[in-house]
């Protein structure tokens, strides 16, 4: 049976992190599972904790007055969902919401702070993971705001 640490490392977003961050990160994770519809994440919220996507799909949302609810993207497995855990205040900027049966690892994102609060190379590993996907995203969205708004001059 595998321990937690070689079933985070088996994720493509930890793959490459040493055995002894792996411990450590571990130490953080637990399964978790969310049935079709289920919430996982609500904007405004604490961003307490983030995952990595093991098997199914989740709408990432915003919500606009008049407008209502609209997917900003869809995260699959391999994708890590939860990116505000990492970058205060902390809050969570979107909806995260179950499209089908999700299973994830789950971290819990204070344990995880303080763990890279005491070990900055830890800190620096994981922030080397997770700003490519922030600056990614980003990119995406304002795409995305261009095609929906169109270019105001």
């Amino acid at each position: 049976m595998k321990t937690m640490a070689g079933l985070i490392r088996e994720h493509p977003f930890l793959a490459d992190l040493t055995e002894a961050e792996c411990e450590v990160v571990a130490g953080c994770a637990k399964n978790a599972v969310f049935e079709p519809g289920t919430y996982i994440l609500r904007e405004g919220q604490p961003a307490n904790a983030f995952h990595l996507i093991r098997h199914g799909r989740v709408a990432v949302e915003i919500y606009a007055p008049r407008r209502g609810s609209h997917v900003l993207q869809t995260l699959g497995p391999g994708e890590i969902l939860g990116l505000s855990w990492i970058v205060p205040p902390y809050r969570s900027t979107s909806d995260a919401r179950a499209m089908e049966q999700v299973r994830t690892f789950s971290f819990d994102a204070v344990c995880l702070r303080e763990k890279c609060e005491k070990d900055p190379a830890l800190g620096y590993a994981l922030m080397k993971r997770f700003v490519p996907v922030l600056v990614q995203r980003m990119s995406a969205a304002r795409l995305q705001a261009l095609d929906m708004f169109g270019a105001q001059a």
